[in-house]
């Protein structure tokens, strides 16, 4: 932007001597150094500000995508549970009618649950039979 050479600041100084004299030099180039600092001081703050706030945007971007991801898995733990649940209301239903066709007690109209005569249940278990025979 400015381009000072070493010429131009040696001329800025020649007429800063000549205007101001030369014993309220020192005291002027103090004031300018303390004002040139304030100004680097504050442009570093401004930079920094910048930087932070780039940052905070970032972290922002990254949190709006967690929470995304984290309504997502909420959805499917959301659908695997009531998966679960209706699996179990199966598995409850299906226990249920087991148990009253085993019972035949609650359905009167219900068919009698077929039963094996003793040749039969002997010859389903064959440790029986053969300590049965001797052999």
């Amino acid at each position: 932007m400015f381009d000072f050479g070493f010429w131009e600041m040696m001329i800025v100084m020649v007429v800063a001597l000549l205007v101001v004299g030369p014993e309220r030099l020192p005291a002027l180039a103090s004031k300018i150094g303390g004002w040139v600092g304030k100004a680097k001081r504050f442009a570093r703050s401004v930079k920094s500000d910048i930087r932070r706030e780039f940052h905070a945007e970032e972290m922002r971007q990254m949190l709006d995508k967690q929470q995304g991801e984290i309504q997502e898995l909420k959805g499917i733990l959301n659908d695997a549970q009531s998966d679960l649940r209706s699996g179990m209301e199966d598995t409850t239903h299906l226990v249920k009618a087991i148990e009253d066709q085993i019972e035949g007690v609650d359905d009167p109209d219900a068919p009698p649950a077929p039963e094996r005569d003793s040749a039969e249940r002997r010859s389903t278990r064959p440790d029986d039979s053969e300590q049965s025979t001797g052999k």
